[in-house]
């Protein structure tokens, strides 16, 4: 079991919109042996679609909607591949992600630096203390000085960074990137379309072949960059990595390979395989021999023929065996364990076991919902998945009653997958279900999906409120009546009857917590058990 759980990497990438982060996914794929050719997001008429990006609206749009788990070995190691949503109207999905990964590759666009979903989702992974590795993509466009992007990363996101490889030259004159620690120079060539592997020369830095690869001035400051960098750098730690305080940078560009191989290569030596989960006060190491792990995604109709639902389990502990019957920990039922699917993008194919770090994708099992526990010891019960707090709220209806099953079932099968969330408004004349999302895009989707999928057309209709802040877990009516709400605030449920209350505008916010000075208000669910 030992040597199994020591060879896994589970990790996601993550990213701001347009960095490319789903370009550096399927170069990944590449190098690693899982595609012979790499796709593009954009999916031109000659070239392959994405292999991540599965959904037809994902293709029409040019854009990652839902994460996608790409499982492939590579030198000895099984990785499990998180490819996440970039546009901040999807980053729910991310977070959950977030919850069943061990590491997490950071894309940035060298030519910007660090921008605001890269931010929100960098605070997401110091929360969960899940180590960071950071690419800085597109060096082979015009980029901002190197040193100063490395000193925004320790400014802004307040983590040290070590720059494991150094960019000699950038835009139309990136030759290649200097090694710091094995001391060598990687001097890339251009392919067609970054389609294939990207030859590479490994040379000494003081190599005639280096020096006439470069112009004289971009050596000579690489040269005084390198040598700085050496004198008021930060030291390498691999504990500090680890503990999610040291990010090691890497330069290159995913859409020409340039340092792709060098990433993966590194990342894989450099991060940890599968660390304990917790579980209320105990702690579940990976080689505990029961089984256990936790649904962390649940995803309606990737294959169309079938119509089905898969749930995404992370295994956390012990050995999975397709057909072993384990408990629902939510539910207290035994349940089969016989649909188990390894996942590719939309590709499956039927595995027979598991092990810690691993994703299992279970087909059916409509009980199962977001962030519950399957387990051989009854007495493990994860609490892994937070939810976020939305920013937009609409009322979706139903505009031709003769669809009304279809828009139901399609409803029901789409709300499980738990991105958009589902409140009920206290003391409401009619409980109509207030819809809630991270970002509008989620609304767009599901009506999509809505007609695309099961055939029942849809209208929206914006609610009028802004931010929403969950309540102390507990709390009784007689404390909910006893709230001083602002003008258009309401008092809601969310889906494990959890109190919030949703406010119009940030004023109406300011206002409330003026006149309610002893009541907590929380960004994110699982702190309101906590608090």
């Amino acid at each position: 079991m030992q040597a199994e759980i020591s060879r896994r990497r589970t990790f996601a990438i993550i990213s701001h919109p347009d960095a490319g982060k789903t370009t550096l996914t399927e170069k990944l794929l590449l190098y690693g042996g899982a595609v012979q050719l790499a796709g593009s997001v954009k999916a031109r008429k000659d070239q392959r679609a994405a292999t991540s990006d599965w959904m037809e609206l994902e293709r029409k749009r040019g854009i990652s909607i839902s994460s996608t788990v790409l499982q492939f070995d590579y030198a000895g190691y099984r990785v499990n591949l998180l490819d996440t949503p970039g546009h901040k109207d999807f980053s729910e999905d991310t977070y959950r992600v977030l919850t069943a990964v061990d590491a997490a590759v950071m894309v940035i666009d060298a030519g910007k630096g660090i921008e605001s979903q890269t931010r929100k989702l960098f605070e997401v992974c110091r929360r969960r203390g899940v180590p960071i590795f950071t690419f800085m993509n597109k060096v082979d466009r015009p980029i901002r000085d190197p040193l100063a992007l490395v000193d925004e990363l320790e400014s802004v996101l307040g983590i040290g960074a070590f720059p494991v490889n150094w960019p000699l030259g950038a835009g139309a004159d990136f030759r290649g990137v200097f090694d710091r620690q094995a001391l060598e120079v990687h001097l890339f060539e251009r392919t067609s379309a970054g389609a294939y592997r990207a030859p590479v020369t490994i040379a000494n830095l003081a190599d005639p072949i280096v020096k006439d690869a470069l112009d004289p001035a971009d050596y000579a400051r690489a040269a005084e960059e390198l040598e700085m960098l050496e004198i008021a750098g930060k030291q390498y730690s691999a504990e500090e990595v680890l503990a999610g305080h040291l990010t090691p940078v890497f330069f290159g560009s995913a859409m020409n390979n340039f340092g792709v191989q060098l990433l993966l290569d590194s990342f894989l030596e450099r991060s940890a395989p599968p660390a304990p989960h917790r579980a209320g006060d105990r702690l579940i190491a990976p080689d505990d021999p029961r089984f256990s792990g936790f649904v962390f995604k649940i995803q309606a109709n990737m294959d169309p023929r079938h119509r089905d639902r898969i749930a995404f389990v992370r295994v956390c502990s012990g050995k999975f065996e397709r057909d072993m019957i384990v408990t629902h920990a939510q539910s207290g039922e035994k349940v089969r364990l016989s649909s188990s699917h390894k996942l590719f993008g939309q590709e499956r194919e039927t595995i027979d076991e598991a092990w810690p770090g691993d994703i299992v994708g279970l087909v059916g099992h409509s009980a199962l919902g977001i962030g519950d526990t399957l387990t051989q010891d009854p007495a493990i019960v994860y609490h892994e998945i937070p939810r976020f707090p939305p920013e937009c709220f609409a009322y979706l209806h139903n505009p031709n009653p003769g669809k009304y099953k279809q828009f139901r079932k399609g409803m029901d099968q789409l709300l499980q997958e738990g991105v958009i969330q589902v409140f009920h408004l206290r003391d409401a004349g009619q409980r109509v279900p207030l819809l809630a999302a991270v970002g509008p895009l989620q609304f767009e989707v599901v009506q999509y999906r809505l007609e695309s999928e099961y055939g029942a057309p849809s209208r929206i209709k914006a609610a009028s409120w802004e931010i929403l802040k969950w309540l102390r877990h507990g709390a009784t009516a007689a404390d909910l009546e006893a709230l001083k709400l602002p003008t258009g605030c309401r008092i809601a449920e969310d889906g494990d009857l959890q109190p919030v209350v949703l406010f119009p505008t940030s004023w109406t916010l300011d206002y409330f917590r003026k006149q309610n000075p002893e009541v907590e208000l929380y960004d994110v669910s699982a702190d309101s058990r906590a608090g």
